[in-house]
């Protein structure tokens, strides 16, 4: 079976190649099992050599990586530079995080010493995502193989050249045979994957896919099963200048096309002028929002989603809201100047409206009007997921309250929803994960720990036993 990526913004192929049946994984699955004790016995000082030598890879191709993945996503230029300087900055992370969060520890003790060490689990295999396709994988691969792990990695079926690249990067670094294999490939190949025998699943996509997987994995609890998934995130805009709190909501709502999972997809705004001005001044900000190809002079904001499909999905979904009672205040429009991938910004009011709490992978956002500001807690926890969520507001007190009680893994004040330090954890609550958050957390599912009590020889031991029993 041949397998395609396709630029959204023009239509043209960017890669082609053959899908990996189910043979070809198994055989991926078997290099990697039997390169495993080799490279878990590495000193962890040479494993680090290798990360670093990737990173020189990375470094040496950034400029062809960034329109690589421009090409098959349609983000602009300016932010797959962007996603190629997180995937450097990302190594060095993932080593400082390493020996922090899993690296040895000794305590003297009376008869010896009490040593703590940390193990890898053996083959992960990790499912990429479309919208970030190198930084979100890489933020599972490195740390897994800095741990001791094996890695088979299989891109998203719509960024394929993308996790070829990353491949490239892995086989310059000189990594022994076998410790890094990469499969392509749709459903079918991720079926075979994780049908297969592996230690661990480190995952970022949608939530209904997290739901799948932690069904099919409830009978494999030996799997290390690591969830990074979506969110209907809330943000809070309470008071302050109204020019500044819209720039805010639109970078949070809208950019890459709102194809990130901490997008904000809930603003909550107070029923007051105040809240009305705010709605005024998103709609025209984001009618100055320049929409473009990549590649397009000046540089757009944002570009296609990442499919014709995608775009006909969010519309539906769009449309089954206004259906329901919602008012537009910025319609939702696939644009004709273009290709059908493109569409533009949209706000709609669902004040009062019971809408459905799912994520829309698109720019749109959805406004709620509440009396006061216990109204707009309760709003924002009205979700059975937990990723992100934001407050804008001068009050500390209200901020105060509202990291105390929002039920979210990432909560930014003043601040976009999407904004997240790669040295600090990424993950969320409810169907958002399972507690086993990304970033510089990565390295707690990627080795579990060995506590030992340890003694250089067995001196002392027949002496207290002997003690005891003449008690």
């Amino acid at each position: 079976m041949t397998l395609q990526s396709i630029d959204p913004a023009t239509g043209e192929v960017v890669w082609e190649g053959a899908a990996d049946n189910a043979e070809a994984v198994g055989a991926a699955l078997a290099k990697a099992r039997a390169a495993f004790p080799a490279w878990g016995a590495l000193p962890v000082a040479e494993r680090v050599a290798y990360a670093e030598a990737f990173r020189g890879a990375l470094e040496a191709r950034k400029e062809r990586l960034a329109e690589t993945i421009a090409r098959e996503t349609g983000k602009p230029r300016w932010e797959t530079l962007t996603e190629v300087a997180a995937m450097i900055g990302k190594v060095g992370i993932s080593i400082k995080a390493q020996a922090e969060r899993a690296g040895e520890r000794r305590q003297d003790m009376p008869f010896g010493e009490a040593v703590l060490r940390h193990r890898p689990h053996g083959v992960m295999a990790v499912l990429g995502p479309f919208n970030f396709p190198g930084h979100l994988p890489n933020g599972h691969i490195v740390p897994a193989l800095l741990a001791g792990n094996t890695v088979v990695f299989k891109p998203s079926e719509m960024t394929p050249a993308t996790g070829a690249a990353m491949a490239e990067c892995w086989a310059e670094a000189g990594l022994p045979d076998g410790v890094f294999n990469l499969v392509q490939g749709a459903r079918e190949t991720g079926e075979a994957l994780v049908a297969g025998e592996i230690d661990g699943l480190l995952f970022t996509g949608s939530a209904g896919a997290g739901a799948h997987f932690r069904r099919i994995f409830a009978d494999r609890p030996e799997v290390i099963l690591a969830l990074e998934l979506g969110g209907n995130n809330p943000l809070i805009a309470w008071d302050g200048d109204v020019e500044e709190t819209a720039s805010i909501v639109v970078q949070s709502s809208f950019v890459t096309t709102g194809q990130r999972c901490s997008c904000a997809r809930r603003l909550i705004v107070p029923d007051t002028v105040w809240g009305r001005d705010l709605t005024d001044a998103i709609d025209a900000l984001a009618r100055r929002i320049v929409i473009g190809k990549w590649d397009d002079e000046p540089q757009p904001y944002i570009g296609p989603l990442i499919s014709d499909a995608a775009a006909a999905s969010a519309k539906a979904r769009v449309d089954d809201l206004v259906a329901r009672g919602a008012k537009p205040t910025r319609e939702f429009k696939i644009l004709d100047c273009m290709s059908p991938a493109f569409v533009r910004p949209t706000v709609l009011d669902v004040t009062g409206i019971d809408v459905p709490d799912e994520e829309i992978f698109a720019p749109v956002v959805q406004v709620s009007r509440v009396a006061d500001f216990d109204a707009a807690v309760a709003s924002a926890n009205a979700t059975r997921f937990g990723l992100s969520a934001g407050l804008v507001s001068a009050d500390d007190a209200l901020w105060d309250r509202f990291v105390l009680e929002s039920r979210a893994g990432v909560v930014n004040r003043n601040r976009p929803t999407t904004g997240a330090a790669g040295s600090m954890p990424f993950g969320g609550l409810g169907e958002s994960g399972n507690h086993r958050p990304s970033a510089y957390y990565a390295a707690d599912y990627c080795a579990y720990p060995v506590a030992s009590f340890e003694a250089a020889n067995a001196d002392g031991n027949s002496g207290a036993i002997a003690a005891m029993l003449k008690a």
